[in-house]
Protein backbone atom coordinates (compact mmCIF):
# COMPACT_ATOMS: atom_id res chain seq x y z
CA UNK A 1 0.00 0.00 0.00
CA UNK A 2 1.48 3.41 -0.78
CA UNK A 3 2.33 4.87 2.06
CA UNK A 4 1.72 8.88 0.95
CA UNK A 5 -2.10 6.92 0.34
CA UNK A 6 -2.17 6.29 4.02
CA UNK A 7 -0.54 9.87 5.47
CA UNK A 8 -2.97 11.82 3.40
CA UNK A 9 -6.02 9.07 4.42
CA UNK A 10 -4.45 9.49 8.28
CA UNK A 11 -4.60 13.58 7.46
CA UNK A 12 -7.85 13.59 6.49
CA UNK A 13 -9.26 11.39 9.63
CA UNK A 14 -8.07 13.65 12.33
CA UNK A 15 -8.62 16.84 10.52
CA UNK A 16 -12.49 15.90 9.46
CA UNK A 17 -12.47 17.76 6.24
CA UNK A 18 -10.93 17.16 2.74
CA UNK A 19 -10.29 21.14 2.81
CA UNK A 20 -8.42 21.36 5.84
CA UNK A 21 -5.92 18.14 5.08
CA UNK A 22 -5.57 19.67 2.00
CA UNK A 23 -3.93 23.01 3.75
CA UNK A 24 -2.15 20.88 6.28
CA UNK A 25 -0.57 18.61 3.62
CA UNK A 26 0.22 21.22 1.15
CA UNK A 27 -1.85 19.88 -1.63
CA UNK A 28 -5.33 20.79 -3.69
CA UNK A 29 -7.85 19.56 -2.58
CA UNK A 30 -8.92 17.50 -5.60
CA UNK A 31 -5.47 15.73 -5.21
CA UNK A 32 -6.25 14.81 -1.95
CA UNK A 33 -10.00 13.60 -2.76
CA UNK A 34 -8.30 11.62 -5.85
CA UNK A 35 -5.60 9.86 -2.91
CA UNK A 36 -8.39 8.67 -0.94
CA UNK A 37 -10.66 7.57 -3.61
CA UNK A 38 -7.97 5.82 -4.94
CA UNK A 39 -7.02 4.10 -1.27
CA UNK A 40 -11.01 3.04 -1.10
CA UNK A 41 -10.82 1.47 -4.33
CA UNK A 42 -7.87 -0.51 -3.31
CA UNK A 43 -9.11 -1.13 -0.51
CA UNK A 44 -12.93 -2.39 -1.86
CA UNK A 45 -14.88 -0.13 1.38
CA UNK A 46 -15.74 3.15 2.20
CA UNK A 47 -13.53 4.41 4.37
CA UNK A 48 -15.39 8.42 4.76
CA UNK A 49 -18.76 9.88 4.71
CA UNK A 50 -18.85 13.07 2.68
CA UNK A 51 -21.33 15.30 4.81
CA UNK A 52 -22.43 19.11 4.17
CA UNK A 53 -19.42 20.06 6.60
CA UNK A 54 -16.80 17.85 6.47
CA UNK A 55 -16.40 14.00 6.37
CA UNK A 56 -17.25 11.46 9.66
CA UNK A 57 -14.70 7.84 9.21
CA UNK A 58 -16.48 4.63 8.52
CA UNK A 59 -16.11 1.89 11.02
CA UNK A 60 -13.45 0.60 8.86
CA UNK A 61 -11.56 3.92 8.45
CA UNK A 62 -12.04 4.54 12.36
CA UNK A 63 -10.18 0.92 12.28
CA UNK A 64 -7.15 1.65 9.49
CA UNK A 65 -6.45 4.75 11.19
CA UNK A 66 -6.38 3.34 14.80
CA UNK A 67 -3.67 0.71 13.28
CA UNK A 68 -1.99 2.95 11.04
CA UNK A 69 -1.26 6.21 12.30
CA UNK A 70 1.14 5.50 15.40
CA UNK A 71 3.11 3.78 12.63
CA UNK A 72 3.07 6.68 10.28
CA UNK A 73 3.70 9.22 12.66
CA UNK A 74 7.03 6.82 13.26
CA UNK A 75 8.17 6.76 9.85
CA UNK A 76 7.50 10.60 9.02
CA UNK A 77 9.70 11.16 12.66
CA UNK A 78 12.52 9.32 11.39
CA UNK A 79 12.50 10.65 7.40
CA UNK A 80 11.56 14.21 8.33
CA UNK A 81 12.89 15.55 11.74
CA UNK A 82 15.39 12.04 11.82
CA UNK A 83 17.12 10.76 14.21
CA UNK A 84 20.84 11.35 14.92
CA UNK A 85 22.17 8.16 14.18
CA UNK A 86 25.65 9.22 16.30
CA UNK A 87 23.89 10.69 19.09
CA UNK A 88 20.69 8.97 19.46
CA UNK A 89 19.13 12.55 20.03
CA UNK A 90 15.85 13.11 19.12
CA UNK A 91 14.31 16.94 19.25
CA UNK A 92 10.74 18.28 20.20
CA UNK A 93 8.87 20.88 19.48
CA UNK A 94 7.42 22.64 22.12
CA UNK A 95 5.15 25.81 21.27
CA UNK A 96 3.18 27.83 24.20
CA UNK A 97 2.63 31.06 25.92
CA UNK A 98 6.10 33.13 26.58
CA UNK A 99 6.18 33.41 30.24
CA UNK A 100 4.80 30.02 31.32
CA UNK A 101 6.76 28.25 28.43
CA UNK A 102 9.86 30.01 29.56
CA UNK A 103 9.03 29.45 33.67
CA UNK A 104 7.36 26.70 33.83
CA UNK A 105 7.68 23.70 30.71
CA UNK A 106 11.59 24.34 29.85
CA UNK A 107 13.20 23.66 33.16
CA UNK A 108 10.45 21.12 33.54
CA UNK A 109 11.89 19.17 30.59
CA UNK A 110 15.10 20.33 31.09
CA UNK A 111 16.04 17.27 32.68
CA UNK A 112 15.43 14.87 29.55
CA UNK A 113 18.31 16.92 27.82
CA UNK A 114 20.77 14.81 29.38
CA UNK A 115 18.55 11.51 28.36
CA UNK A 116 18.85 12.06 24.82
CA UNK A 117 16.07 14.77 24.32
CA UNK A 118 17.19 18.23 21.89
CA UNK A 119 14.49 20.91 23.12
CA UNK A 120 13.53 23.69 20.40
CA UNK A 121 10.68 26.30 21.43
CA UNK A 122 8.12 28.97 19.81
CA UNK A 123 6.38 31.48 21.89
CA UNK A 124 3.09 32.40 21.08
CA UNK A 125 0.43 34.52 22.71
CA UNK A 126 -2.41 33.39 21.39
CA UNK A 127 -4.01 30.08 21.69
CA UNK A 128 -5.01 29.81 18.49
CA UNK A 129 -1.59 30.78 16.73
CA UNK A 130 0.25 27.50 18.64
CA UNK A 131 -2.58 24.83 17.97
CA UNK A 132 -2.53 26.00 14.05
CA UNK A 133 0.87 24.89 14.02
CA UNK A 134 0.53 21.99 16.14
CA UNK A 135 -2.01 20.98 13.56
CA UNK A 136 0.15 21.19 10.91
CA UNK A 137 3.26 19.55 12.04
CA UNK A 138 5.45 22.55 13.29
CA UNK A 139 5.47 21.61 16.39
CA UNK A 140 5.08 18.39 19.06
CA UNK A 141 3.76 19.71 21.64
CA UNK A 142 1.47 22.87 22.47
CA UNK A 143 0.74 24.65 25.98
CA UNK A 144 -2.46 26.88 25.15
CA UNK A 145 -5.53 28.53 27.34
CA UNK A 146 -8.00 26.87 24.73
CA UNK A 147 -9.24 23.29 24.34
CA UNK A 148 -8.51 22.30 20.54
CA UNK A 149 -11.88 21.22 18.88
CA UNK A 150 -12.36 18.43 16.29
CA UNK A 151 -10.19 15.20 16.11
CA UNK A 152 -7.08 16.21 14.92
CA UNK A 153 -5.62 17.54 18.06
CA UNK A 154 -6.11 16.07 21.75
CA UNK A 155 -5.45 17.82 25.17
CA UNK A 156 -5.20 16.90 28.47
CA UNK A 157 -5.65 19.73 31.28
CA UNK A 158 -2.30 20.64 32.38
CA UNK A 159 -2.68 23.23 35.57
CA UNK A 160 -4.61 26.20 36.91
CA UNK A 161 -3.11 29.45 36.81
CA UNK A 162 -4.64 32.01 39.87
CA UNK A 163 -4.74 35.39 38.58
CA UNK A 164 -4.01 38.09 41.52
CA UNK A 165 -4.35 41.88 41.46
CA UNK A 166 -1.35 43.41 42.54
CA UNK A 167 0.70 46.62 42.57
CA UNK A 168 3.25 48.50 44.29
CA UNK A 169 3.11 49.32 47.71
CA UNK A 170 2.43 52.88 47.73
CA UNK A 171 -0.13 52.53 45.39
CA UNK A 172 -2.04 49.91 47.98
CA UNK A 173 -1.12 52.74 50.93
CA UNK A 174 -2.82 55.38 49.13
CA UNK A 175 -6.38 53.48 48.84
CA UNK A 176 -6.44 53.09 52.46
CA UNK A 177 -7.59 49.75 54.20
CA UNK A 178 -10.69 48.32 53.40
CA UNK A 179 -11.92 50.71 50.55
CA UNK A 180 -11.62 47.95 47.54
CA UNK A 181 -14.04 45.90 49.68
CA UNK A 182 -16.28 48.24 50.08
CA UNK A 183 -15.95 50.01 46.95
CA UNK A 184 -14.04 47.85 44.25
CA UNK A 185 -14.09 48.73 41.03
CA UNK A 186 -15.20 52.20 41.13
CA UNK A 187 -12.14 52.70 42.99
CA UNK A 188 -9.86 50.64 40.94
CA UNK A 189 -11.18 52.43 37.83
CA UNK A 190 -9.58 55.68 38.51
CA UNK A 191 -6.11 53.90 38.91
CA UNK A 192 -3.64 53.65 35.67
CA UNK A 193 -3.05 49.75 34.24
CA UNK A 194 -0.36 47.88 33.22
CA UNK A 195 -1.20 44.60 30.56
CA UNK A 196 -0.18 43.36 27.72
CA UNK A 197 -3.02 44.36 25.42
CA UNK A 198 -5.16 47.44 24.45
CA UNK A 199 -8.02 45.38 25.15
CA UNK A 200 -6.97 44.44 28.51
CA UNK A 201 -7.52 40.37 28.76
CA UNK A 202 -5.99 40.01 32.32
CA UNK A 203 -7.83 42.82 33.68
CA UNK A 204 -11.10 41.88 32.06
CA UNK A 205 -11.39 38.72 33.08
CA UNK A 206 -10.91 39.31 36.67
CA UNK A 207 -13.02 42.39 36.66
CA UNK A 208 -15.53 39.69 35.32
CA UNK A 209 -15.07 37.16 37.78
CA UNK A 210 -14.67 38.91 40.63
CA UNK A 211 -16.71 41.74 40.63
CA UNK A 212 -18.98 40.57 37.97
CA UNK A 213 -18.63 43.54 35.60
CA UNK A 214 -16.51 45.42 33.38
CA UNK A 215 -13.41 47.56 34.09
CA UNK A 216 -14.13 51.08 33.03
CA UNK A 217 -10.03 51.76 32.80
CA UNK A 218 -7.50 52.19 30.05
CA UNK A 219 -4.07 51.19 29.94
CA UNK A 220 -1.62 53.37 30.74
CA UNK A 221 1.27 50.76 30.30
CA UNK A 222 0.93 47.84 27.33
CA UNK A 223 4.14 45.79 27.11
CA UNK A 224 3.70 41.99 25.30
CA UNK A 225 5.38 39.88 28.03
CA UNK A 226 4.00 39.39 31.81
CA UNK A 227 7.20 40.16 33.05
CA UNK A 228 7.97 43.47 32.04
CA UNK A 229 3.73 43.80 33.14
CA UNK A 230 5.52 42.67 36.63
CA UNK A 231 8.24 45.13 36.33
CA UNK A 232 6.32 47.91 35.46
CA UNK A 233 3.77 47.34 38.61
CA UNK A 234 6.66 47.21 40.90
CA UNK A 235 8.06 50.41 39.24
CA UNK A 236 4.92 51.89 40.37
CA UNK A 237 2.98 52.80 37.17
CA UNK A 238 -0.39 50.99 38.41
CA UNK A 239 -2.43 47.77 38.87
CA UNK A 240 -2.05 44.59 37.37
CA UNK A 241 -3.25 41.45 37.29
CA UNK A 242 -0.90 38.59 37.07
CA UNK A 243 -0.63 34.83 37.53
CA UNK A 244 0.64 33.99 40.70
CA UNK A 245 3.63 31.67 40.29
CA UNK A 246 5.17 35.03 38.04
CA UNK A 247 4.52 37.51 41.17
CA UNK A 248 5.33 35.43 44.10
CA UNK A 249 8.52 36.06 44.86
CA UNK A 250 7.66 39.95 44.03
CA UNK A 251 5.35 39.56 46.27
CA UNK A 252 7.62 37.93 48.93
CA UNK A 253 10.00 40.56 48.74
CA UNK A 254 7.11 42.84 49.36
CA UNK A 255 8.10 44.39 45.82
CA UNK A 256 4.20 44.43 44.81
CA UNK A 257 1.35 44.03 46.98
CA UNK A 258 -1.77 41.94 46.46
CA UNK A 259 -4.66 44.60 46.39
CA UNK A 260 -7.57 42.13 47.24
CA UNK A 261 -8.49 38.26 48.35
CA UNK A 262 -11.09 37.02 46.71
CA UNK A 263 -13.01 33.84 48.22
CA UNK A 264 -12.95 32.56 44.87
CA UNK A 265 -9.61 33.80 42.99
CA UNK A 266 -10.05 33.87 38.98
CA UNK A 267 -8.52 31.07 37.42
CA UNK A 268 -7.04 30.51 33.54
CA UNK A 269 -6.50 26.06 32.80
CA UNK A 270 -3.73 25.57 30.64
CA UNK A 271 -4.18 22.64 28.10
CA UNK A 272 -1.03 20.00 26.77
CA UNK A 273 -2.53 19.45 23.28
CA UNK A 274 -0.53 16.99 20.94
CA UNK A 275 -1.41 15.83 17.51
CA UNK A 276 -4.45 12.47 17.81
CA UNK A 277 -1.83 9.72 18.20
CA UNK A 278 1.55 11.51 18.18
CA UNK A 279 1.65 9.94 21.93
CA UNK A 280 3.07 7.00 20.05
CA UNK A 281 6.44 8.20 19.49
CA UNK A 282 8.96 7.60 22.66
CA UNK A 283 9.89 11.35 22.64
CA UNK A 284 6.71 13.43 22.86
CA UNK A 285 5.16 10.51 25.02
CA UNK A 286 7.50 11.13 27.55
CA UNK A 287 7.92 14.44 27.50
CA UNK A 288 4.32 15.03 27.67
CA UNK A 289 4.39 12.28 30.44
CA UNK A 290 7.43 14.95 32.68
CA UNK A 291 5.15 17.84 32.11
CA UNK A 292 1.77 16.19 33.32
CA UNK A 293 4.28 14.75 36.31
CA UNK A 294 5.78 18.37 37.06
CA UNK A 295 2.34 20.40 36.85
CA UNK A 296 0.99 18.28 39.90
CA UNK A 297 3.52 20.92 42.02
CA UNK A 298 2.02 24.00 40.04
Amino acid sequence: MDLALLRTFVTVHRAGSFTRAAALLGLSQPAVTSQIRTLERQLGRPLFLRKARGVTPTTIGDELAHRAAPHLDALIEITETGLDEESGVRTLHLAGPPEFTSMRALPALAPLVGRGLALRSSFFTGAEEALEGLAAGHHDLAIATARPRGGLLSATPLCDEEHVLVAAARWAGRLGPGTLRHKGPVVLDQLPVVEVHESLPLVSRYWASVFESRPAVAGAVIVPDLRAVLECAAAGAGLAVLPRYLCERALERGEVVALLDPPVPPLRTYFLAVRTGTLALPHIARAHEWLLRAATDW
